[in-house]
């Protein structure tokens, strides 16, 4: 099978290395220092004291690469407009778009049901040029719950988890969604297959829209951020906010806040992905987090006072230290 990483960083890395192992032809569009990387070195992977190497086809160009049957998108959302540019070379009729980000991704109403079926979300596909470059039937979701983070470009550190989440964005069982199943599950992943993928996104959603920004406006911790009860409280009113819109737009959530928290203190003193990227000097994927949950709220008649304080916040941190 011919599959192609593109974003090869600390989740296509991991993705990658794994489905070489299980006799995949990898190839991984790359840049820079990891483009050079991988051609020393191909794909590394550290798991405990473990190092697995997969020689892979690295290439700045997706035309080297041609026709894949599967394309693993594991970008950060504000780097989809250029993907969207590129990608058209890796798609044939049959090849199999599997996203695995953060966030809530532009396809999200495609193949859904109700009122808002097929509706474009203008946070995070303004033009309509990511829908348009990565037609939806391509589409399968994915929603990672793994934590992995880069010793150096092409180098993966795994840290814990292996559950990829997957599903057709229409909830069916179709026979190209249960391949897939099967082949991740022979690459050593826990594969689950969802029957509404848009729902697991939106859960996880939950926790990250919050944690994410605040730990990316503070250096904190997730430790930290759990033990402050006023900034505690101010998260569980962002979170109710969006539970009231994903049952809007039905997603229903069962929990409370609080039931999320305690999955949360689990983590320690977690650094998440967003102050990852602050400190790193990358861009910060708000968008996708939280300006996408504030347009669903208009959408659907919610007011949304604290995740506007949010992204007001976190927006204005980014944009001054020229990460949005």
């Amino acid at each position: 099978m011919k599959v192609c990483i593109y974003g090869a960083g600390a989740i296509g890395g991991w993705i990658g290395v794994k489905l070489a192992q299980a006799g995949c032809e990898v190839g991984v569009v790359a840049r820079g220092a990891t483009l050079q990387a991988l051609r020393s070195h191909g794909l590394r992977l550290q798991q405990g004291s473990e190092t697995l190497s997969a020689p892979v086809r690295a290439t700045a160009s997706p035309a080297e690469l041609g026709v894949q049957d599967l394309v693993v998108v594991a970008v950060k959302a504000p780097a989809m407009a250029d993907v969207a540019k590129n990608i058209g070379p890796l798609l044939g009729p049959d090849t199999m778009v599997l996203t695995a980000m953060n966030g809530v991704p532009w396809w999200f109403f495609q193949g859904f049901g109700g009122a808002h079926a097929g509706r474009r979300l203008e946070a995070v596909d303004p033009d309509g040029a990511i829908a348009e470059a990565i037609p939806a039937r391509h589409i399968i979701g994915c929603v990672v719950h793994a934590s992995c983070s880069l010793r150096e470009p092409g180098w993966v550190q795994h840290h814990m988890g292996q559950k990829l989440i997957i599903g057709e964005p229409s909830g069916e069982k179709t026979p190209r969604v249960q391949h897939l199943a099967a082949l991740l599950e022979k690459a050593g992943f826990e594969a689950v297959l969802s029957e509404q993928i848009q729902k697991d996104a939106w859960y996880k959603l939950w926790g990250n829209m919050t944690v994410n920004p605040v730990s990316a406006m503070t250096g904190a911790t997730t430790d930290r951020i759990m033990d402050d009860e006023l900034v505690r409280g101010f998260i569980s009113a962002v979170m109710l906010e969006a539970r009231e819109i994903g049952a809007r737009v039905g997603i229903p959530i069962a929990q409370q806040p609080e039931d999320r928290h305690q999955v949360t203190r689990k983590l320690g003193a977690f650094k998440t992905s967003m102050l990852q990227d602050v400190e790193a000097g990358k861009p910060v994927e708000i968008d996708a987090l939280v300006t996408v949950v504030r347009e669903m709220g208009r959408m659907t008649g919610v007011p949304t006072p604290f995740t506007d304080a949010l992204l007001g916040l976190s927006r204005l941190h980014a944009r001054v230290h020229g990460l949005y």
